[in-house]
């Protein structure tokens, strides 16, 4: 399987990587859209025609969102439904309001090495529930709407995933002494391998999954870590975080190609040790039994929840 290439790079931007695009008709759901490179992956999208439905916890935050891509790109089908990924009942609610074909799904609400452990109703750990569980609950509840003429699903990671695979025997901490980076790197890990098994699991209806990494942007998401630490050369504005998002949202290139992981707007190596946490891709995290592993955990966890 030979690596992906783009014409674009590091400092590509979103709105660089959709130019000459045209969506329209097609319908777009993007998961926590209200801050960071959420907001930015939206306005772009929006400009390619899109209608584009940004499914955030605050509405009125995501109302406000709304009114200013649509200022910004004369684009009126933008519109906002309440989703709260942490919570099982909110995602449940969402997959049932929602009607019709979907195209594309971002994957891209999350949060980041939460002080804690935090756990929810369900006793599931919060980053492993808001960064994977919902969003695989999201994608699963929303399988005959991806399918119905072909969707592209869009997974936000991090190279946090570097950090520690899935520990499938204590993936909520009950064993282990809690920490919150380990916690994100797991959570995230999970991210990928859920790319990489729906990917071989849906390709026959027509549905790909990729993951990515957007790169170092200062965004809410560092509030718990004391802000960005990367060094000023390796970090990226909110439309260059975006790139990749809309890259594999988006773009032709990416016509028929799923379970796979992209960062700066390129398929990433596959990297056998930490690698200083900084750029490629963990060999456990695109590896096929472990992501079967994942799904299957994770249609386990969802099952318990509900009896």
């Amino acid at each position: 399987m030979s690596r992906i290439t783009t014409p674009f790079g590091f400092a590509s931007t979103a709105d660089e990587v959709a130019d000459g695009i045209d969506l329209a008709g097609r319908r777009i759901v993007v998961t926590g859209a209200t801050s960071g490179i959420g907001v930015e992956t939206a306005r772009t999208l929006a400009r390619t025609g899109a209608e584009v439905t940004l499914a955030v916890r605050n509405t009125v935050a995501g109302e406000k969102t709304a009114a200013g891509i649509t200022a910004a790109t004369g684009n009126r089908a933008v519109g906002v439904l309440r989703l709260d990924v942490s919570d099982r009942h909110s995602v449940e609610a969402f997959v049932k309001a929602w009607d019709g074909p979907l195209h594309v799904l971002i994957h891209n609400a999350g949060v980041m090495a939460t002080p804690g452990p935090e756990y929810t109703a369900e006793g599931w750990e919060g980053q492993f529930a808001t960064n994977h569980l919902g969003h695989f609950a999201l994608a699963t509840g929303l399988h005959g709407s991806l399918a119905a003429e072909g969707a592209r699903i869009v997974v936000v990671s991090s190279s946090g995933h570097l950090i520690s695979p899935v520990v499938f025997d204590d993936v909520n901490f009950r064993f282990r002494p809690y920490d919150p980076l380990v916690a994100y790197g797991q959570s995230k890990t999970a991210t990928v391998q859920f790319a990489v098994a729906a990917d071989r699991r849906w390709s026959r209806d027509g549905i790909t999954a990729n993951a990515l990494m957007p790169g170092a942007i200062a965004t809410n998401l560092q509030r718990h870590t004391g802000g960005l630490k990367t060094p000023p050369e390796r970090r990226k504005t909110p439309q260059q975080g975006a790139a990749t998002s809309v890259l594999l949202a988006a773009s032709p290139l990416l016509d028929g190609v799923g379970g796979r992981y992209f960062e700066d707007n390129n398929e990433a190596e596959v990297v056998h040790d930490g690698n200083g946490w900084a750029s490629g891709v963990a060999d456990y995290a695109v590896d096929p039994a472990n992501a079967e592993r994942l799904w299957e955990t994770s249609e386990r966890l969802l099952a318990e929840a509900r009896h």
